[in-house]
């Protein structure tokens, strides 16, 4: 058995506090508007998801899914926001097993293409993203990546 578990939060409604409170931390993005989406993929008004990997009851990595990741390319949604594992964790393909599975569960609820931003460059060409376009973050002076996964 792996020693790690990969959930939804729908799976796991319970760690929705602690999830909010540890994407806050990483992104210093308002809990509250973690826990917004958060709710609202909980009582189904979206399917936009939160996607967690688990070692224990500790959150290892984590992503979740909004409608635009703060830029001006608003026709460009879904996005994949917030993706992060936590430093001791990394390079043990966690981020590209929460990657695969937020696609292969979007997908399978009729959701594609899905977007994401990101300043890195040959990480997500590996889970089969391609570039798109340069788009400006919001209140951001330089220009972002655009990827997209059809």
């Amino acid at each position: 058995m792996s020693e790690y578990s990969y959930i939804t939060l729908r799976e796991e409604p319970k760690i929705k506090e602690a999830a909010a409170e540890w994407f806050h931390g990483k992104w210093g993005v308002p809990k509250e508007a973690y826990l917004e989406c958060m709710e609202a993929y909980l009582s189904n008004t979206t399917e936009y998801g939160w996607y967690f990997c688990m070692k224990g009851d500790k959150i290892v990595g984590g992503m979740g899914v909004i409608e635009n990741d703060f830029h001006d390319r608003k026709d460009l949604a879904p996005n994949v926001c917030a993706v992060y594992t936590e430093k001791e964790y990394r390079c043990k393909g966690i981020a590209g097993h929460l990657l695969n599975m937020v696609v292969h569960d979007l997908k399978g609820k009729g959701i594609s293409p899905v977007y994401l931003v990101t300043d890195h460059i040959g990480f997500y060409e590996r889970y089969g993203w391609e570039f798109l376009c340069m788009v400006q973050g919001d209140g951001e002076p330089e220009m972002t990546r655009m990827y997209i996964h059809r």
